[in-house]
């Protein structure tokens, strides 16, 4: 019998934006040594296929798209925002706020409010969708492993839900941040934590 309740679970995409994902993106030259390394694009395409096929509602959680000045007179700057005063990333209306074109949302998918921080959850309407479909159980891939994937996996858990936490389904700057968010910090509060044939194998057993 596999984990998941397939009906109350949903397969949640943490911003799969061009910036992140894709060469010529604003953070590829510092995210591609672990996107490349874990295959994230093609986990997170296997991912998105199985779970649309086993009837797992997909929810996309993207950033927000920002504009110039959007973070000039912020009250307390987060580190993970260092540079968004002069480089304007995911920026609104440009490729690079795009979704990689391998992982775009196709009918039936659900997209949450963007977030302005790291959460998914964090001033959005991402457990108002989960909850208006009797969602219990999330599964997340995405981007960026220890800010907007462990911030939106901790929020999740605080609220109720069963997290899992795809280890080959993240990127990050660095793979000591891949470390620290699949080695240490998720394990400590998380509830599952698989690769992406793990899950795709325990959805369809």
């Amino acid at each position: 019998m596999g984990l998941y309740q397939l009906q109350k679970t949903a397969l949640v995409i943490i911003d799969p934006f061009n910036d992140f994902l894709s060469e010529g993106g604003k953070l590829f030259p510092v995210t591609k040594e672990t996107v490349e390394g874990n295959k994230v694009v093609s986990n997170i395409k296997k991912l998105l296929t199985a779970a649309r096929a086993k009837k797992i509602q997909v929810i996309y959680a993207p950033h927000r798209n920002t504009q110039i000045r959007d973070y000039l007179n912020w009250k307390f700057m987060a580190p993970s925002h260092l540079g968004s005063k002069s480089i304007t990333l995911f920026e609104k209306g440009s490729w690079g706020a795009q979704f990689h074109p391998d992982l775009i949302m196709q009918e039936g998918d659900l997209i949450a409010q963007n977030h302005w921080t790291a959460s998914g959850f964090a001033n959005t309407d991402l457990d108002f969708l989960l909850r208006q479909h009797d969602i219990d159980q999330i599964v997340l891939a995405g981007m960026r492993a220890n800010t907007c994937i462990d911030s939106t996996a901790r929020f999740g858990v605080e609220l109720g839900y069963h997290v899992t936490l795809i280890k080959d389904g993240i990127g990050a700057f660095n793979w000591e941040e891949i470390k620290a968010t699949v080695e240490t910090n998720f394990p400590n509060y998380g509830h599952a934590l698989l690769s992406t044939e793990e899950f795709i194998n325990n959805i369809n057993s």
